[in-house]
């Protein structure tokens, strides 16, 4: 039996979707927010920082 039938499809995507809507809580998504904020300020930092180290270094071959 095969599941090419979009009515099954979309309930199938629709209830896991719902189900899942349901289960995260308020604390869930502010601790992902701030996770993702520090995240992002240390990929910059670390990036801004790699970035300073390997200019600074060709300035001092050339």
């Amino acid at each position: 039996m095969t599941i090419n039938n979009l009515e099954i499809r979309s309930g199938v995507i629709g209830g896991t979707l719902l189900s899942t809507v349901f289960n995260i809580s308020l604390n869930d998504v502010i601790f992902t927010i701030v996770m993702a904020t520090i995240g992002a300020i240390i990929s910059f930092g670390v990036s801004s920082l790699l970035k300073w180290l390997f200019t600074s270094r060709t300035k001092f071959k050339k």
